[in-house]
């Protein structure tokens, strides 16, 4: 069977030391997520770019993400669920951490909300697996728990990882590379869809995307507007 392992890092991207290159390494069929700007995590471009490499990958598509990754991945998936044969996310930050334009902090204007709201809040259509820390810096246990029960995803206790990165000592990690290979394992075909490059599916203005697009275009029409 045709098919692609996507690999979605996070914030900074995945060195040569992290788990997402080592696997990557390991996998015959694996391609990095292209022109994306990994210092400036902006929603609706990231998942653009993860929807793009989607579409145009060859056969059903399995993607491994990491930290904001993740957030950029159900985004894609959710519009893209007739191509995406599973999901493996790792550590997904907090989504109230961001805004539409990235990393939150102290000067943001009060007003200006998270992600949450742009982040599908009901099961994205595609199996997918959680692995959670309990003791992540980016996102409290009971918060992952919360954002994989949204999307349906089955969680994987990973214990006291950190956040599943290089600095808590996940370097080569062959734990995840087993879990990815048990949900490649349980694929069944279904309920991907045709994979006719005709018939793939476009949600339009409906999509999460296309609603998320258009959120971030108006923040920052209203940003522009309170700067001048």
């Amino acid at each position: 069977m045709l098919q692609t392992t996507l690999i979605v890092p996070g914030l900074d991207n995945s060195g040569p030391d992290h788990w997402q290159s080592w696997m990557e390494g390991r996998l015959p069929d694996a391609r990095r997520v292209r022109h994306i700007d990994w210092h400036i995590p902006v929603l609706a471009r990231w998942a653009t770019e993860v929807r793009r490499e989607i579409d145009e990958a060859p056969g059903v598509v399995w993607i491994v993400a990491h930290s904001y990754g993740c957030l950029a991945s159900v985004v894609a998936a959710a519009d893209r669920p007739e191509r995406v044969a599973g999901l493996l996310l790792v550590a997904p930050p907090d989504p109230e951490r961001f805004t539409a334009f990235g990393l939150r902090d102290g000067r943001e204007i009060a007003d200006r909300g998270g992600l949450s709201s742009w982040i599908p809040s009901a099961p994205i259509g595609v199996p997918s697996i959680v692995v959670a820390s309990r003791n992540d810096l980016w996102a409290s246990f009971e918060r992952t728990l919360h954002c994989a029960d949204c999307w349906g995803s089955v969680v994987v206790d990973a214990g006291q990882a950190g956040h599943i990165n290089v600095d808590s000592g996940h370097g080569p990690w062959p734990e995840g590379l087993g879990i990815l290979h048990g949900l490649r394992q349980s694929y069944t075909g279904l309920p991907l869809g045709s994979l006719d490059e005709g018939k793939v599916t476009n949600r339009g203005k409906r999509g999460a995307l296309a609603r998320l697009r258009h959120r971030t275009r108006f923040d920052w029409e209203v940003f522009t507007d309170l700067s001048t």
